[in-house]
Formats: C-alpha cells, structure tokens, sequence
C-alpha cells in the first residue's frame, strides 16, 4: 500500500464521519479523537461508574478489554501491510466505532 493512501477516510472510520474532511486525505489524529468524543465520553464514564459503584478491579478489567480490542485491530493492520500511523489511528477509530454499535 502507498503511504500517501493509507491514512484516508477510506481506511479510517471514525464514528459517524462527524470530523472527517469530504473527501479521501490524510487527517491529524486529533481529527479522530474529535470524531470519536461520543465514543470516548461513554468508555470514560462507564469506567468511571464501574470504579466508583463496583470495584477498581472491574474498572482495569473494561480498560484491558479495550487494550486487548486495540492490540488486535492494530495487528491485524500491520498483517494487511499498512504503515504504524495508520495502523494506530485505525485501530483507535475501529475500537471506538464498534464499540458505539450498539447506540
């Protein structure tokens, strides 16, 4: 893959598509947190709750849930021959969009 086309809308979906330009360009991974603040405030508050209702225990446990999902998406990237970069930022959108499935 070209290193010009990996980072692109087409390879990074970011929840909804709220922060994304028009068209296929390189965006900043500020772009994909500002797309994915939905996602982000709901893991955050659920792991918050947990904490503070249940056990701090249960909190590491949600966020290894959500390391182990961003290990694997990154793998898998890397497997596909896309650069660190994009692996990252794919990873990181793909976690948070599959994650808001649901919603």
């Amino acid at each position: 893959m070209r290193p010009e086309h990996c980072v692109t809308r087409n390879h990074i979906e970011v929840w909804r598509e709220r922060a994304l330009p028009s068209g296929p360009e390189r965006i900043r991974f500020g772009t994909v947190l500002r797309g994915s603040l939905l996602p982000i405030l709901v893991w955050a508050g659920i792991g918050f709750f947990v904490y503070f209702t249940y056990n701090p225990l249960v909190a590491t446990i949600l966020g290894g849930l959500f390391a182990v999902s961003f290990i694997v998406g990154f793998g898998l990237r890397r497997r596909a021959k896309h650069s660190v970069r994009c692996s990252v930022y794919g990873a990181l959108g793909g976690v948070l969009d599959k994650s808001m499935a649901g919603f």
